[in-house]
C-alpha cells in the first residue's frame, strides 16, 4: 500500500497486481482515517464502492440526500459540484465500470442509476453483506482484489450485454476522448440519429452528447490536475476557447478551473489508477 499525500489528506492506496478478468472493470484500494469533505468531481464511469471499515463512508449532497456505507454512483455523479464524500477510518475497494459492461455487473442499465447513488444492499441483497464480511475477514489487499474480481466476473457472465452497436459508440468516444460528432457515429454504424440516441441512452445511461462531453471534461480535468495550462487544454481538447472549457468545468464541478486542479480526487489516479483512459473502455486491458 502506498501513501497519497495532498495538501492534509493522507490516504492509504492499494492496487491490484494483475488486471481484471473483466474488460472494462478497474480497482483500487484506500485506507483513509479522516476523509474530510471530498468533492466528488464527475467521472464517466460506474462507481461501485465496496466499503468494509470500522468508520462508514458517507455520501451526501447538497440537494439533502445521504447514503452510508457500499454504494453505487451512475456515470457523470458530482455534476454541478454538490456531491461530496466524507468519513473516518474508511476502508474500501473501489471498482470503476465501463458503462458497457455496468448492465451485467449491476444487474441493472446505468440510465436506471441516471447520476445518482444507490445503497449496493438495494441492488443486490444479501450478495452485498456477503463481500462486505468477505473483504473484512481477509487481511491482503491482493486477496481483496481477487475476491471482488472474482464476484464481478460471475455476474458479468450471467448478466445481459450491451448492443454491440453501442457498445461500439461508446468505445469510439472514449478513444476521441470526446471528439468525436454524434452524427458521424450514427453515419458510420447505418443508424438515424434518433436510434442511436435512444438505445444509447437505455443501456449506457445518457445520451450520446452527454457522453462525450463528459468524456472530454474527465480528460480536460486531469490535464488541469497535472498542472497543464488552460489555455493549451482547452486548445488541444476541442474547446472553442478558454471560456468555454472554464463553463464546462464550472457546469459539471461547480468549481473554477484552478480550483478543480487542486482537487484530491484527480489528483490520487496517478497512484491508484495506472491509465486513466482503459477506467471507462471495454476490451482494451488485455
Amino acid at each position: 500500500m502506498r501513501t497519497f499525500v495532498h495538501g492534509a489528506a493522507v490516504w492509504g492506496v492499494a492496487c491490484p497486481q494483475r488486471p481484471s478478468r473483466v474488460a472494462g472493470v478497474t480497482m483500487a484500494g484506500f485506507r483513509v482515517r479522516d476523509l474530510d469533505t471530498l468533492r466528488m468531481v464527475p467521472h464517466p464511469a460506474v462507481t461501485v464502492l465496496l466499503e468494509f471499515g470500522n468508520g462508514p463512508l458517507v455520501v451526501d449532497a447538497a440537494t439533502g440526500w445521504q447514503q452510508r456505507g457500499s454504494i453505487v454512483a451512475g456515470p457523470g455523479l458530482g455534476s454541478g459540484g454538490a456531491v461530496r464524500a466524507r468519513g473516518e477510518n474508511v476502508e474500501c475497494v473501489q471498482v470503476r465500470l465501463s458503462p458497457a459492461i455496468a448492465r451485467a455487473v449491476l444487474g441493472v442499465s446505468s440510465a436506471d442509476l441516471d447520476g445518482a447513488v444507490v445503497a449496493l444492499d438495494d441492488l443486490w441483497g444479501r450478495e452485498a453483506s456477503r463481500i462486505r464480511e468477505q473483504l473484512g475477514d481477509v487481511s491482503s489487499w491482493q486477496d481483496r482484489f481477487a475476491l471482488t474480481d472474482a464476484l464481478l466476473a460471475r455476474r458479468h457472465e450471467a448478466g445481459p450485454p450491451v448492443d454491440p452497436e453501442v457498445a461500439w459508440a461508446w468505445q469510439r468516444i472514449v478513444a476521441s476522448r470526446g471528439l468525436v460528432r454524434v452524427d458521424g457515429l450514427a453515419a458510420e454504424l447505418g443508424w438515424s440519429r434518433k436510434r442511436l440516441w435512444s438505445r444509447f441512452r437505455s443501456q449506457i445511461g445518457m445520451p450520446p452528447k452527454r457522453a462525450v462531453k463528459l468524456v472530454r471534461f474527465d480528460h480536460a480535468a486531469h490535464r488541469l490536475g497535472a498542472g497543464q495550462d488552460a489555455a493549451r487544454v482547452a486548445a488541444d481538447g476541442g474547446y472553442a476557447d478558454q471560456s468555454h472549457l472554464h463553463r464546462d468545468v464550472v457546469a459539471f464541478t461547480g468549481a473554477t478551473p484552478a480550483t478543480v486542479a487542486g482537487e484530491p480526487f484527480l489528483a490520487v489516479d496517478d497512484i491508484a489508477w495506472t491509465s486513466h483512459e482503459t477506467l471507462i473502455t471495454i476490451g482494451r486491458m488485455n
